[in-house]
């Protein structure tokens, strides 16, 4: 078993943040072994960026970046490409699939996945939008929905396959349909000859009493106004009472349509309901004010498994703990004292939430400040490519923009074969309660 001083589980923004912010420092330091960041994928992805893969408008390479690229100049930090099973908090242990990796700190950023409120089955009848393969399985379902609305004889199936619904009116939810509304009705349109893709119906449902619940109410309503605009059947106070293959149940009447995407609710990883800490009601960590597990000093939480009051589960957030952690260790260990008995806490710098609502169009809550249209969608376009890990990515994705935004055309309308193996337009009806491929 080899022993690393610190390591850090998981390369979202928290943990990459606090890697960099490691690196940058641990040069200044006494040596203090090896920092291992450890995480199953090989790449950073931005999430935030992950509608766009999924409606055609950028590829899966312009949001990802190699972690081993992003780390390249710290060369006190050690990259591991492994897949965790657990912790053992008290050998102060990291359990990987073959091995285990010992700490003397550790910083988990396990990050979250698609949370379907206890009904598991529903995950093999809608699609959520958390990783890339999430993303690349949605672009493949709609744009096969369409291929095969084009050829088929059946109104009824090709009322079904042109009916697409987004559950969950957050600003994930709200960026999804209103992509959709725009890929619909600018871009595919032009490109069957049996269709008409600016028919097609696109609903989003929210169970709550407004969209973007989060931001100021004024906000909610002009994100509703937008996306009418745009075709979409916004339906509030509307909950799911069921899932089924091609269905959706509400209390009023059930849909059907091949494309179900989930955007409803997130949970903890799997991997933070097995540490032995308390939760809060959706299972997130409650950490001590320092982001320290409680009666392990030497362990800290970061992101979304964290619970902390008036701390949103938003990218900022994860990177400003990542951040606060590097500060508070490397003071601790270039004085070589240990653990103080009253640690700086973390405290969050609001620096606002926005979301974006088809071309040109956003909404902003900046301090103060909240504002839509055009100048808005500029100042979301520009603080995510801040954020961008990468020079060529910025590039990239600033020039598919522009083109799309100039043009309508979107450059990412390919279906790939393992895509399309995954698709549930693709799926038979069937009976099973398993969650097919």
């Amino acid at each position: 078993m080899s022993i690393a001083r610190i390591v850090i589980c998981g390369a979202g923004f928290g943990g990459l943040a606090a890697a960099r912010a490691f690196g940058e420092r641990l040069s200044r330091l006494p040596p203090v072994g090896e920092l291992l960041l450890i995480d199953k994928e090989n790449y950073h992805l931005f999430q935030p960026l992950l509608y766009q893969v999924a409606t055609a408008g950028l590829s899966g390479p312009d949001i990802a970046i190699p972690i081993r690229s992003i780390l390249r100049r710290y060369p006190q930090i050690t990259v591991r490409m492994d897949r965790i099973v657990g912790f053992d908090l008290e050998k102060q242990n990291v359990l990987l699939e073959n091995s285990s990796v010992g700490y003397d700190y550790l910083v988990l950023s396990l990050g979250a996945v698609t949370s379907y409120f206890g009904r598991t089955g529903w995950e093999e009848y809608a699609v959520g939008l958390k990783t890339l393969s999430d993303a690349h399985r949605i672009r493949a379902q709609l744009l096969l929905a369409f291929e095969e609305a084009e050829c088929a004889e059946d109104p009824g199936r090709r009322k079904d396959l042109l009916t697409v619904v987004v559950i969950g009116g957050g600003p994930t939810g709200v960026e999804l349909a209103g992509a959709i509304g725009e890929l619909t009705r600018h871009v595919l349109r032009r490109d069957f000859r049996h269709i008409d893709p600016t028919k097609a119906r696109i609903l989003l449902i929210e169970a709550g009493p407004r969209l973007l619940a989060q931001f100021p109410e004024k906000l909610g309503r002009i994100a509703e106004r937008r996306l009418k605009s745009l075709g979409v059947d916004v339906r509030l106070s509307s909950r799911v009472q069921d899932l089924g293959n091609g269905s959706v149940t509400l209390a009023e009447e059930t849909i059907r349509s091949a494309n179900i995407l989930w955007t409803a609710g997130i949970a903890p990883h799997p991997l933070a309901a097995a540490l032995p800490v308390p939760r809060d009601r959706s299972g997130r960590l409650l950490v001590l004010p320092d982001l320290s597990l409680p009666g392990h000093p030497n362990a800290f939480a970061i992101g979304d498994i964290v619970s902390l009051p008036n701390v949103p589960a938003i990218a900022p957030a994860a990177m400003q703990m990542g951040r606060h952690v590097a500060n508070l260790l490397t003071a601790e260990l270039s004085s070589g004292v240990g653990p103080p008995e009253n640690r700086p806490a973390f405290r969050y710098r609001d620096k606002g939430m926005m979301a974006t609502i088809g071309r040109a169009a956003a909404v902003a809550w900046i301090g103060k400040a909240v504002f839509n249209g055009p100048a808005a969608w500029l100042a979301w376009l520009g603080i995510h490519l801040v954020f961008l890990i990468g020079f060529r990515n910025k590039v990239i994705v600033l020039f598919q923009w522009i083109w799309s935004y100039l043009t309508y055309r979107l450059g990412a309308r390919i279906i790939l074969r393992s895509e399309e193996v995954a698709s549930p337009t693709r799926r038979k009806p069937s009976t099973s309660s398993s969650t097919e491929g």
